[in-house]
């Protein structure tokens, strides 16, 4: 997130709308990392199993993540439609 985009972020008052901006950065941010974690376990996987293995599972923990980031944001968008 850029620098200006956290200044208006953070000038914010409404704490469920921040909630809201952040909820989709972090899990647009996750899948980036998600991705990353996936295609350096193949670069990897030729220097060692090992290391490859536990790419993929950090890819695995992130996209689990990245899931309950998406129940939060389905709550909060309930949670807003109710008031």
């Amino acid at each position: 997130m850029s620098p200006e985009r956290w200044a208006i972020l953070l000038a914010m008052s409404d704490v469920q709308e921040k909630l809201h901006i952040l909820l989709d950065y972090w899990i647009e941010h996750n899948r980036e990392h998600e991705k990353e974690f996936c295609d350096w376990a193949q670069k990897a996987a030729s220097l060692s199993a090992k290391v490859a293995q536990q790419l993929h599972e950090a890819a695995t923990r992130m996209a689990a993540a990245s899931n309950d980031l998406m129940k939060a944001r389905q709550a909060l968008t309930k949670s807003k439609e109710k008031d």
